[in-house]
């Protein structure tokens, strides 16, 4: 193939005129070549061939392992697993072509083909050079040679199918040159051509120049000197802030929560009437110095929220939009930052009229493909600077770029992305916690058989720990359960469809809690409690355990997934949306989860050792009501594999021998027989507090390591 553009090389599709799914083409985009299984994903290469010179180019596909590969002048290029999920029902071969609607920009080559050949087998060293592929004869099944083409038929000379000639409208036949030119003509920079592409050249130095560049489709009636009028204007002042477009700020009332209970739960009431119709999915909330409130949705846009630290009348003002999927946000010297799917943003009010002029990139080193499921996920920062959020893989696919299912650290001045840790699926938000190690979910699927919490450090040599995702960009090639790193717990979807991103307690308002780990749920809209111990694993070192259980509030009607603490107040704030697959499915909302002051009745500390479980709660119990028979335990395994998800396997109750109370009455340990690790553990407890009060609650928690008695 020769191109210095876009189009198809080969394509098998169905007889519909349009683009169908399970459709295959083979064609060349932004120069790389390409390879897309209608609805199912698609493969670049890393070279580009459209430098006007002839290239040999092919796709192998293995059957057995479902594994594609692209090839470029006999050397291979990139490698990704790739099947259509069913075969097409009618298909036909097309050459130059694959439909009116796909791919773009391009469906017809801009180009010339001399040959197209197929086999029934995977060719490896008739790749290597031109002679080698015309000597090989072996398994050919069709053989088209189009440079010798002439009339409506193409031969197969392998004599199985002849090709018939579609003659449609022929992009070549446009006119394929370009004017071009600098406005006024004694403008400080010089044009030249390159391999087909048109270049311009200005010459370094530290004076402004100031020129306009026009550009016309070479036709009869072309002017070659169009005149231009302020072609050498200041555009300075087009840089400083433009007028203000949504001047009209937005009140809503708040619906505050009853106090009666150890939380109260407050409605920050979305402007969800507004009058530009943008929706209020929210994703990512922080706080200005002086209170305010930033709050980014799905959707693209960014809003500003007032007066709520004053009472239940709150003030909206939208001050950005169009921005890409953002999923975080986190403010940095009273400047909002995004974590956008393509970039890590810095927004700027240029003019001081309370709205964003300036989307500044601050770093866009992780890629982006067209999959729907690549989203990146939470921002926070530590005490230099540096930034961190999570990028997700490829649904049910192998990565194709090297930021596919990774926690990335960006420097504090966006010049530089460091890979910290791999293998996840879908990492719902980063936790940075106080020792410089983080928390960072993921959710079931393939290679993960439930959904995970886990506990990610940083190796000593640098090398990123890998957790699980055998889809995601690594080098691991060991599959089993050995090779990943184990999660803090593994959470089954009943007790969490799916958990979204952990934060830290860091408020005295919250009394007992305070110092403690919370879960934001997104598949249910609750809040857990996160306690966790660390256990130490001969040859392995140190590694976390523990569970998860459900604080006593409602749950909320949106999946709550980020979440801070107010400097001023100490409560927590949440937001969350609907999107993908959750149980609460208001598309949005923002809340406040207040403490009371009043007692939680929480196990805010658990520790599995040889002679049982210790559940440490906020507030002492009733001794009475410890008995062995108001609690119940069981375990169960789980299957690691390619599949979606697993069961629950050897799934068995314990044996409860006695039950006993500290004397503070907060610690509740419980003796129990042949207490082993697991993966999986449920523990139900219907216990009373030293007023009376009964106090009910389900852990569901994982032990790698028993500590030693106490």
């Amino acid at each position: 193939v020769k191109t210095c553009g876009n189009g198809t090389i080969f394509a098998i599709a169905g007889p519909e005129s349009d683009w169908t799914p399970n459709g295959q083409t083979f064609f060349i985009r932004d120069g790389r070549l390409t390879f897309d299984i209608g609805w199912v994903g698609a493969v670049a290469s890393k070279k580009k061939i459209d430098d006007g010179k002839w290239h040999d180019v092919a796709v192998v596909w293995t059957r057995s392992k479902q594994q594609l590969q692209l090839f470029v002048d006999g050397k291979p290029d990139v490698k990704a697993t790739l099947a259509a999920k069913v075969a097409l029902p009618a298909s036909a071969i097309r050459i130059g072509f694959t439909s009116p609607n796909f791919p773009d920009p391009d469906s017809y080559l801009t180009g010339e083909l001399e040959e197209v050949r197929f086999y029934q087998k995977a060719l490896a060293k008739e790749l290597k050079s031109t002679e080698a592929l015309r000597s090989a004869a072996d398994s050919l099944v069709a053989h088209w040679k189009l440079s010798d083409a002439s009339g409506s038929i193409v031969k197969d000379l392998s004599g199985h199918h002849d090709a018939i000639v579609r003659r449609g409208e022929n992009p070549a036949s446009k006119s394929s040159s370009l004017l071009a030119g600098a406005s006024p003509s004694n403008a400080k920079a010089t044009w030249s051509s390159n391999d087909g592409r048109l270049l311009l050249t200005i010459p370094a130095g530290n004076a402004p120049v100031r020129f306009s560049v026009w550009l016309a489709e070479e036709t009869p009636t072309a002017q070659t000197s169009p005149a231009i009028m302020h072609a050498d204007q200041d555009l300075k002042p087009l840089t400083q802030g433009g007028p203000a477009r949504w001047n009209q700020k937005i009140t809503t009332t708040a619906t505050m929560g009853s106090d009666a209970g150890p939380f109260a739960t407050d409605f920050l009431t979305a402007p969800e009437g507004n009058p530009w119709l943008a929706q209020t999915r929210f994703t990512g909330l922080d706080f200005f110095a002086d209170g305010r409130m930033a709050v980014c949705s799905w959707d693209g846009d960014v809003w500003i929220v007032d007066r709520y630290l004053k009472g239940d009348q709150l003030t909206w003002q939208r001050i950005a939009s169009g921005l890409y999927q953002p999923l975080g946000l986190k403010i940095v010297d009273d400047k909002i930052h995004l974590t956008c799917r393509d970039q890590l943003a810095v927004l700027h009010d240029l003019n001081d009229d309370e709205e964003i002029d300036f989307f500044e990139c601050l770093n866009n080193d992780h890629q982006v493909t067209e999959h729907f499921h690549e989203f990146a996920m939470g921002l926070q920062t530590d005490s230099d600077g540096n930034f961190y959020y999570a990028k997700s893989g490829r649904h049910a696919l192998t990565a194709v770029v090297p930021h596919h299912g990774t926690l990335l650290k960006v420097s504090k001045n966006g010049s530089k992305t460091e890979i910290l840790a791999t293998g996840f699926r879908a990492a719902n938000g980063v936790c940075l916690n106080p020792d410089g190690s983080f928390v960072v979910t993921d959710q079931e699927g393939f290679w993960n058989p439930k959904n995970r919490i886990n506990w990610v450090t940083l190796s000593d040599d640098g090398k990123p720990k890998f957790y699980g995702n055998m889809f995601g960009y690594h080098d691991v090639k060991d599959s089993s359960d050995s090779a990943m790193e184990p999660p803090l717990c593994w959470i089954t979807n009943a007790f969490d469809r799916s958990p979204g991103e952990l934060l830290w307690v860091n408020s005295e308002r919250w009394g007992p809690l305070n110092g403690s780990l919370l879960n934001l749920s997104y598949g249910y809209g609750k809040v857990f409690l996160v306690p966790h111990e660390s256990v130490h694993i001969d040859g392995k070192g140190n590694q976390m355990q523990g569970g998860m259980i459900e604080l006593p509030i409602p749950a909320f009607p949106t999946g709550v997934m980020r979440g801070r603490f107010h400097p001023a107040d100490g409560q927590l704030y949440l937001c969350g949306m609907f999107a993908w697959a959750g149980s609460a499915t208001t598309p949005g909302g923002l809340y406040r989860l207040r403490a009371t002051g009043q007692p939680m009745h929480l196990p805010a500390q658990l520790h599995a050792t040889k002679s049982g479980l210790k559940l440490v709660f906020t507030e002492p119990l009733d001794a009475q009501s410890i008995a062995a028979e108001n609690v119940q335990m069981k375990t169960w395994g789980l299957k690691r594999t390619k599949n979606y998800g697993s069961e629950h396997y050897d799934q068995k109750p314990l044996s409860i021998r006695g039950t006993s109370l500290s004397d503070d009455g907060k610690t509740f340990s419980i003796d129990v027989a042949d207490l082993q690790p697991t993966w999986c553990m449920e523990i139900r407890y219907a216990l009373k507090s030293v007023g009376g009060k009964p106090i009910e609650g389900t852990i569901h928690n994982t032990i790698h390591q028993l500590g030693e008695s106490q």
